[in-house]
């Protein structure tokens, strides 16, 4: 059933990225985990590992956990099995514990947090600006008037590498008010880049429900839960 569901969701993003008249390998897939036990988690990157395997031009996918607690519980099961992102908010008091096992943070905010995690990295570290496109108050990330100014920042601390932006779309059955603050975080890119963040290229937006949409407006990393997993456990 895994196996069937993340082939549809491939098939998915590589619809969408040619009515885009994008490359669909432009697109990566990252499968958020968010309270799927480790052992589901393992049977998707083996369907991940079978399919690379029929088709050698795609890339794996990767994973993606909410909650720093459970990327410590996971994390010794998935270790070297892929990159592991921190996709939800990290609080500072958990930085050392996130930094066990993920390669990537990509809820940064503030740069407080980045000094922190700067400090703390024993290495480059791949870090994503987190901004809240939609204004939305149950949204986290940092305005967009003041993503620019972070990302330069941040990009100046050492062993970090702002790889991108990050946001949730907004909630909205709008597809125009979606697209709209998808378009916004890929303006904000490319003003990033232009500002000599060079390595700012990627954007980590759409889900499940709005992938289409994302990949519309240039999206090079969706995260995909309940597509390939089903409803989430509770």
């Amino acid at each position: 059933m895994i196996a069937e569901r993340l082939a549809r969701v491939r098939e998915r993003v590589a619809v969408a990225a040619r009515a885009a008249d994008r490359d669909p390998a432009e697109v990566r897939l990252l499968l958020a985990t968010k309270t799927q036990p480790v052992e589901l988690v393992l049977d998707a990157l083996a369907a991940d590992a079978r399919a690379r395997a029929d088709d050698p031009t795609l890339s794996a996918v990767l994973i993606g956990e909410n909650r720093v607690q459970e990327l410590v519980a996971k994390g010794p099961s998935l270790a070297g099995l892929t990159a592991l992102h921190l996709i939800g908010p990290l609080q500072s008091n958990k930085v050392n514990a996130a930094l066990r096992w993920a390669s990537c943070i990509e809820s940064l905010e503030s740069l407080d947090l980045a000094e922190r995690l700067s400090a703390r990295a024993s290495g480059p570290l791949d870090v994503y600006v987190q901004v809240n496109v939609s204004g939305e108050d149950t949204k986290h990330g940092v305005v967009p008037d003041e993503a620019v100014a972070l990302a330069g920042a941040v990009a100046a601390l050492p062993n970090l590498r702002v790889a991108g932006l990050m946001t949730v779309g907004a909630r909205s059955e709008d597809p125009t008010v979606v697209r709209s603050g998808y378009a916004l975080l890929r303006d904000l890119r490319d003003e990033i880049v232009a500002s000599g963040t060079q390595t700012a290229t990627e954007l980590s937006m759409g889900m499940s429900g709005d992938l289409e949409l994302a990949i519309a407006e240039g999206a090079t990393l969706v995260r995909v839960g309940s597509a390939v997993f089903g409803a989430r456990a509770t």
